[in-house]
């Protein structure tokens, strides 16, 4: 999946008939709230529950070798053993929005699998941290005290995307306050709403030591079941899929185009404007 291959169009026919059975689960915020020690934690959770859990952990490609920066997963070592649970770091190699091209098929694969749930953890680079919400069931926002106010979590666009918050190192100082912030600003955000809305809530944790954690659990299936019962679950998976073809088109028709260098070079010179090269580029007819 990673690597474009060939075969990928009919390995993703024969995974097809087994997908669609997976809850996912995005979590995302900025660096230092502790993503990497809640998704470790979140899996011991699961897993006493008796879950199969994959995780797909999107880090920033290595400017050396362009994997995965913290492609060995030192957080999650725990599971290492684990027959139940399958660890991935996938890197973003310049992909924005804090996700990997191939995230979306890794998640096809890992679904036919068998898996029942399905934790992605994106890149924390702050406001471009939004995509997570086109490929999740259920996205989890997580902050920690001292990490910003409120006014600037609003700015990020994370009210916007979260189902469910995580304050997490909530034995620091300042915990209280953030999680007071987050309902405030919530409660301004829902008084413009009409009909039936999910209202997220805000978890406290310190997911180093599992504290908190099965209330996080408790609220993911709160919110699969709300969605299930307005039919929200199934909106979402139709928008992921068409995010999905499409990005898939995309990059197809651009493979199919070729290099534009030659264009580009007559639109510096001033023969040539964008427009005009676009349609050129789109005609193939690229002596015009």
């Amino acid at each position: 999946m990673e690597q474009a291959s060939a075969a990928l169009p009919e390995v993703a026919a024969a995974l097809a008939p087994h997908t669609g059975r997976a809850q996912v689960i995005g979590l995302t915020g900025a660096p230092g709230v502790g993503k990497s020690t809640s998704t470790n934690a979140l899996v011991r959770a699961f897993r006493a529950e008796g879950k199969r859990v994959a995780v797909i952990a999107v880090d920033p490609s290595s400017p050396f070798s362009g994997g995965a920066l913290l492609g060995d997963r030192v957080r999650m070592g725990d599971h290492a053993t684990d027959p139940g649970v399958f660890i991935r770091s996938m890197a973003t190699r310049g992909h924005l929005g804090g996700l990997s091209w191939a995230t979306p098929q890794a998640l096809r694969v890992l679904d036919a699998a068998g898996f029942d749930v399905i934790l992605v953890e994106t890149v924390g680079v702050g406001q471009s941290e939004v995509e997570v919400v086109a490929l999740a069931d259920t996205t989890i926002v997580l902050l920690a005290p001292g990490m910003g106010d409120g006014i600037q979590a609003a700015k990020a666009g994370i009210l916007e995307i979260a189902d469910v918050f995580v304050v997490n190192k909530a034995d620091r100082d300042g915990a209280d306050q953030t999680a007071r912030d987050l309902k405030y600003m919530l409660s301004l955000g829902r008084r413009d709403r009409s009909g039936p809305a999910w209202r997220p809530p805000v978890v406290k944790t310190v997911a180093a030591r599992m504290e908190g954690l099965d209330r996080v659990v408790e609220a993911i299936a709160e919110h699969h079941t709300w969605m299930s019962d307005h039919g929200e679950l199934s909106e979402r998976r139709l928008r992921r899929a068409g995010a999905e073809i499409e990005a898939i088109a995309v990059e197809r028709v651009r493979t199919r185009l070729g290099p534009s260098d030659d264009l580009a070079k007559r639109v510096v010179s001033g023969e040539l404007d964008p427009f005009a090269a676009a349609e050129l580029l789109i005609s193939g007819n690229l002596r015009s």
